[in-house]
């Protein structure tokens, strides 16, 4: 008879629950969705959290790049301040004129450097550079004498 009551219980118990149910559910149902809602959740924080990586290593890598923009400019005005006495070889249209005239320079034992004024359309070819200019008036004429006799002397503002 306990038998007969026990089974009864579970044949009830069966069919008050519907297919649909077990289906939505599962067996233990509430249990399994959960944990698949924590799954998704701690899934869409490892996401958010890589992202979040990602983005700081990219602001890093861009101010690192803008400071590395604004040294370079900074050490150009340091040395246009320091070299504002420069002895020019050449004066060019076309950059790439400019730039094979420097290098016959080059080839003569100088360390040329093309300028590009913003004052003007022409790319210069500066041998010397000095900071005095004293300095730079004396070794343009011996400049004059020995190498160039067209060389003149050019004043950065």
């Amino acid at each position: 008879m306990r038998n007969l009551l026990l089974v009864i219980i579970l044949v009830g118990l069966v069919f008050s629950m519907s297919c649909k149910n077990i289906r939505e559910r599962g067996l233990f149902g509430k249990k399994a969705r959960s944990l698949e809602m924590l799954m998704a959740q701690q899934d869409s924080i490892r996401k958010a959290d890589s992202l979040k990586r990602v983005e700081n290593r990219l602001k890093a890598i861009e101010e690192a790049y803008l400071d590395s923009l604004l040294q370079a400019k900074e050490e150009k005005l340091a040395n246009e301040a320091r070299n504002r006495y420069n002895i020019i070889v050449g004066s060019f249209l076309t950059p790439e004129y400019a730039t094979s005239w420097a290098e016959e320079y080059r080839k003569q034992g100088y360390d040329p450097e093309v300028i590009e004024p913003s004052d003007s359309e022409f790319d210069l070819v500066v041998v010397e550079s000095y900071d005095r200019y004293a300095v730079a008036a004396e070794r343009l004429e011996r400049f004059r004498d020995t190498v160039e006799l067209d060389a003149w002397l050019y004043v950065r503002k």
